[in-house]
């Protein structure tokens, strides 16, 4: 069975935030943290550290 990623993503997001209610806060910054680094110097090594 394919699972489109954005789908996946969405429902463990969804997921998470129903389940642990973490602060709004954190959210964002989570969010914002992860698109600075992902246009970062450092993409390139999470990259290969991820495969």
């Amino acid at each position: 069975m394919d699972v489109p990623l954005w789908f996946a993503l969405l429902a463990v997001g969804y997921l998470g935030i129903k389940l642990f209610r973490p602060p709004l806060w954190l959210i964002c910054v989570l969010l914002l943290g992860g698109y600075l680094l992902a246009d970062s110097l450092l993409a390139s090594v999470i990259d290969t550290a991820v495969k």
